[in-house]
């Protein structure tokens, strides 16, 4: 009778301990995983901010050559003042809405730079200026990288919300309080291809 009760409690030992270190390696690899979509979106604010900073001397640039553009010009600094004022965190990752407002701030600060490009093409002097030459160029730079930074911050989300989704993972995932991450989706002006004219 002894011997067959230290058997049940040895095994029932041997269980708590296994199920802990079950729960804990999945809690490890949550942590793990949360950290790189965190990461990776640090990298997106990095670029995003380089662009933020570009900003000003380009409207600066323009603006010596292109006085009587204030429409222009002006839309692009709203743009820009009004991601500035955004207030951006890890946080908001796991809620789509707040994601989708950042994303449509930088949508619309895209925009008005690309309205500012149009502009330039009526200033030949403007597009010879090597500064302005130079601008563009770390601009155009920043939109690619912006690009490859969101690509791999939607393969870290990606990776993520496969990992917690998972069973046993979704588990530990709930009782530990990990959500699921947003992910940036394609403009949707990105739907219809853009109309050159000459």
């Amino acid at each position: 009778m002894k011997k067959g009760l230290l058997i049940t409690l040895g095994v029932v030992l041997a269980a708590i301990i296994l199920g802990a270190l079950i729960f804990g390696g999945i809690y490890n690899n949550l942590v793990i995983r949360e950290e790189n979509v965190n990461g990776a979106w640090a990298q997106v604010e990095s670029v995003y901010q380089r662009r933020l900073d570009l900003v000003p001397n380009l409207v600066e640039t323009v603006k010596g050559y292109a006085a009587h553009e204030k429409e222009t010009l002006q839309n692009v600094v709203e743009a820009r003042a009004k991601i500035a004022g955004m207030g951006v965190s890890p946080e908001m990752l796991s809620n789509p809405d707040i994601l989708a407002k950042f994303q449509d701030a930088q949508t619309q600060l895209t925009s008005a730079l690309s309205r500012l490009m149009v502009v330039v093409e009526r200033y030949p002097d403007l597009k010879a200026s090597q500064n302005f030459l130079a601008l563009q160029t770390q601009l155009e730079g920043t939109e690619n990288r912006i690009t490859v930074e969101r690509k791999r911050f939607n393969e870290a989300a990606r990776d993520f919300n496969a990992f917690r989704r998972s069973f046993p993972n979704v588990v530990v995932a709930n009782v530990m309080g990990f959500k699921s991450k947003s992910y940036f989706q394609a403009d949707q002006d990105a739907k219809t291809a853009p109309q050159v004219k000459f």
